[in-house]
């Protein structure tokens, strides 16, 4: 009884999957015939390329430097009696930042004062003798070896006497000494000593003074735009232009290209550059991060597309390019500048095509295609060569990202 029960158990379970298997087979069929219709179009934004003149930008990383630079020390060994500056102070030329105790220099200029007024009394003393031998020696009362020996005499005393007025110069610059005065028109830093402190010859740093009107703006470019730079410098002009800004500031000053170093650093594989901005109302302070927007040269009549538009596979650099069927290919291209809003299209289309800027990822060969606004160009004049704007990317070590 119990064997009959199981085959009848075994049966039903049978019966069951053969049902289910039917449904989901019915009702999967009909989806089969749906493969021959057409797929939906990918929406997608456009822009036309167009052919245009493109300035050759550079976007850089810079640091600000100090026109002029000193640290201040002593010249002798005293003790600082006094410190006429204050912190931050701007100051000409001349001015009195700190006095050293000048009672010991002065006791020496003193003293090299007396021995130079001793040495020349014994020098008019030794003339007259001079004078008064010849005088005898015409009257036959001495000999000529007398007044060789009183001329020589004479001779000596007037070297000492020199020699005593040679000291009193350097007792008198030693004195001069105690007294530290601006090199320049700048601003002094913070105080290092105060007074009381003993300072030693050209070793105790006093103060730093920086000039900053005008200021140095140092950066690196890479080597393979060294002939561009080349002849941007020496090609008549007085010297190149460089746009300066803060990060994050809408503040910018122009700067003129003066130094192009005479090597490139086999390190990074760049060139130093330095610009002078006048910075006039001293917004900008030795040892800032600034953005340094330099144009090389004028690329004419390229074809230009937006940046968002070039995609990068394992071929290489491409596009998707829309056709008048409303379709799009994929098109290989050869960038030759890549910009911050714009790239530079070297070779693999033409300036009238469109291209897709923007729905890439649902984008196949031959996919049909809708535009999801109106037809957007780019403009027909990127940023002005002269304002930061469309620029290449270049990290702090100066090479290309």
């Amino acid at each position: 009884m119990t064997k009959t029960r199981t085959i009848l158990l075994i049966a039903a379970v049978l019966a069951a999957g053969s049902g289910a298997a039917w449904y989901f087979t019915r009702t999967e069929t009909p989806a089969a015939g749906k493969k021959g219709q057409a797929s939906p179009a990918v929406p997608v934004k456009l822009a036309k390329a167009v052919v245009q003149d493109m300035p050759l930008r550079l976007e850089i990383t810079g640091r600000t430097e100090a026109y002029e630079t000193v640290t201040l020390k002593s010249r002798v060994d005293g003790q600082v009696q006094g410190v006429a500056f204050t912190e931050g102070q701007h100051v000409r030329q001349g001015d009195i930042l700190l006095r050293l105790d000048p009672a010991d220099f002065q006791a020496r200029f003193n003293q090299a004062a007396a021995n130079q007024e001793k040495s020349h009394a014994q020098l008019a003393k030794a003339r007259a003798d001079v004078e008064r031998y010849i005088a005898l020696r015409a009257k036959g009362f001495v000999s000529e070896e007398k007044v060789s020996e009183m001329r020589t005499a004479a001779a000596a005393t007037e070297s000492t006497a020199m020699a005593d007025a040679a000291a009193v110069e350097l007792a008198r610059l030693q004195l001069s000494y105690a007294t530290i005065k601006a090199p320049f028109a700048g601003v002094v830093g913070a105080k290092l000593v105060f007074p009381g402190t003993a300072v030693k010859v050209n070793d105790t740093a006093l103060a730093v003074v920086n000039r900053v009107r005008p200021l140095y703006v140092g950066f690196a470019v890479p080597e393979k735009y060294l002939p561009q730079l080349q002849a941007g410098i020496r090609s008549g002009k007085k010297s190149m232009k460089a746009a300066i800004s803060l990060p994050g500031n809408g503040d910018a000053w122009e700067g003129d290209v003066r130094f192009l170093d005479n090597g490139v650093d086999i390190a990074t594989g760049t060139i130093q550059l330095k610009a002078v901005v006048p910075n006039e109302d001293e917004k900008l302070a030795p040892g800032q991060f600034v953005t340094v927007s330099l144009v090389l040269d004028t690329l004419r009549d390229t074809v230009v597309v937006p940046a968002e538009a070039v995609q990068q596979g394992p071929g290489g650099s491409f596009l998707f390019v829309a056709k008048e069927d409303s379709t799009v290919e994929i098109r290989k291209i050869r960038v030759g500048s890549l910009q911050k809003q714009f790239a530079v299209i070297a070779g693999g289309l033409a300036g009238g095509e469109t291209v897709v800027i923007e729905g890439h990822l649902r984008l196949t060969p031959g996919a049909r295609i809708r535009s999801a606004d109106a037809a957007e160009g780019i403009p027909a004049k990127p940023d002005d060569p002269g304002k930061p704007g469309a620029h290449e990317t270049v990290n702090k070590s100066g090479k290309p990202d």
